[in-house]
């Protein structure tokens, strides 16, 4: 009885992780260097030593392309993992943002974001793919961790979470690139500048960051010294 070797289905090749990563920093640099109307998918291409049907194969349009790059400009922001029990968030969040105020004084970040921001007039598309595939999805992880904690008392119940993402965003914004300290070629931003203020930010927002003069235990758990919700905020039941 004779036996035939299962037939393999689906694409041939696996991608090139390294093809992707050169193309994208390819497609991130030409932005910055040329602007969106100079920068092509050819050009893309030949910056990162690929042919063009490399490109062509993975991105359907160079509004994609450009969208997914600057996203991946964002790879040294950590994320806030949404698994995380809501009473751990402060602590989870004071760790974090000093990884969060270096990534985003990077002034390679904060020239890919003026060249989104200056294309919503006449480069609509590539807005429109940035917000739907890369801002929508991290909004929304964003605001699922608001809702947690809101429900665990360290957020104000009163908060509007839409709202709230809309000023945190804004202001961030506005500080990486209507500052002139930010378009400042010597020094710029500083990361811990930028960790101050965002700690800041978030204190003013009303979250309940803890308090490095307070114990760890009031950090962490409602109820337990050291841990004074801000706007408002009081602590859920347990």
């Amino acid at each position: 009885m004779s036996t035939e070797k299962p037939r393999r289905e689906g694409p041939g090749r696996p991608r090139d992780p390294n093809a992707d990563a050169a193309i994208l920093r390819a497609a991130a640099d030409l932005l910055i260097e040329r602007g969106i109307d100079n920068t092509s998918m050819e050009a893309i291409a030949k910056r990162a030593g690929v042919a063009k049907v490399t490109v062509y194969k993975r991105w359907k349009s160079k509004e994609d392309l450009l969208a997914q790059s600057i996203e991946q400009a964002r790879a040294d922001i950590p994320p806030v993992p949404t698994s995380i029990a809501a009473t751990a968030l402060p602590d989870l969040i004071e760790a974090l943002l000093p990884h969060w105020g270096a990534a985003l004084a990077d002034p390679k970040y904060r020239l890919l974001a003026a060249r989104l921001l200056g294309a919503g007039p006449s480069h609509p598309a590539l807005l429109n793919a940035y917000w739907h595939h890369h801002v929508l999805p991290r909004r929304e992880r964003s605001r699922v961790l608001l809702q947690q904690a809101q429900d665990a008392g360290i957020l104000s119940q009163t908060a509007d979470l839409e709202i709230l993402l809309d000023m945190l965003n804004g202001a961030i914004i506005h500080h990486l690139l209507m500052e002139p300290a930010a378009s400042d070629a010597t020094d710029g931003l500083q990361p811990v500048e930028l960790t101050a203020y965002l700690r800041r930010l978030l204190r003013q927002t009303g979250f309940a960051l803890p308090d490095t003069n307070h114990s760890d235990l009031g950090k962490v758990h409602p109820g337990l010294p050291g841990y004074e919700p801000l706007g408002g905020a009081r602590p859920g039941p347990t």
